[in-house]
């Protein structure tokens, strides 16, 4: 078992203290993605939570899966900037991967407030020669904070055109204040072609199922608000969605998947979409 306090090399603020003896969100989804990065506690988690809601996994990867093609196809539209906030435990291939892949000029971003994502932080800075990448400790429920490091970094200018990718991250916050939080960073993006890019749990497709997980999620200490089609609709108001719209992660642009292999809209019970500023 790791130490709880580790240090992650030439990272600001490298010396963390980490809380492995209670589970979190970010171990549990890299449980669920198959990583090695979670202890017991997330483990014991993650087993309430498949219990009644054994699609987890699935929907996990079906999420990062929706990640890759809506970074692949922003590169293709010309995009060479993207802001990844809610990082989460790096897994390759990464964000700045899949950007390079297609422009190995894209310069990447990373925001997270979660240590155990700064200890592995590392492995979001291996950048082609040709781009570049930051990485910053922050809070997305204070946009302004974030931004303001995103710019001391100097990798990426907010007047020109930024991807801003938020994906399963804001239904971890109430709405008492989601609603702004979105807009203020939508404010700060000002460039015309700036996109925004998000999934989110739904009810729509399995509404027992998903308030089954959520209440495991609660029931662990994290909080989960699972957001309907209209209540989801509301982050990308003023921007004009992309094709194909709001639509379950797995049918968002789907690329040819392998024969018997398919993802469910109730396995995924999840909303993607990537909107344009005008």
């Amino acid at each position: 078992m790791a130490d709880e306090t580790r240090g992650s090399g030439d990272i600001p603020g490298a010396e963390v203290t980490l809380d492995i003896h209670r589970p979190h969100s970010a171990r549990m989804y890299d449980y669920f993605l198959g990583g090695t990065t979670n202890f017991e506690p997330d483990r014991a988690a993650a087993a309430q939570t498949l219990a009644v809601f054994p699609n987890a996994p699935i929907a996990a990867r079906a999420n990062r899966a929706f990640m890759h093609r809506t970074t692949r196809m922003l590169a293709h539209h010309g995009i060479t900037q993207f802001l990844d906030v809610g990082t989460g435990i790096p897994t390759s291939p990464n964000l700045h991967e899949i950007a390079q892949q297609v422009d190995p000029s894209c310069r990447v971003v990373y925001a997270d407030n979660d240590p155990i994502v700064l200890t592995h932080a590392q492995a979001l800075l291996h950048s082609k020669p040709e781009g570049r990448t930051a990485y910053i400790q922050a809070d997305a429920r204070d946009p302004e904070h974030v931004l303001d490091a995103v710019e001391t970094t100097g990798v990426i200018d907010l007047g020109r055109p930024v991807a801003l990718s938020m994906n399963a991250l804001l239904h971890f916050m109430s709405d008492d204040d989601v609603y702004e939080i979105a807009e203020a960073f939508k404010r700060r993006l000002r460039a015309s072609g700036s996109a925004l890019v998000l999934s989110h749990v739904t009810p729509d497709f399995a509404p027992e199922d998903t308030a089954r997980g959520v209440r495991a999620y609660r029931e662990s200490g994290t909080y989960v608000q699972t957001r309907a089609r209209a209540e989801f609709a509301r982050f990308f108001h003023g921007w004009n969605l992309a094709d194909p719209g709001i639509v379950p992660t797995p049918r968002w642009r789907p690329d040819a998947e392998p024969a018997g292999v398919t993802v469910s809209d109730a396995q995924a019970s999840c909303y993607g979409a990537v909107a344009f500023r005008p």
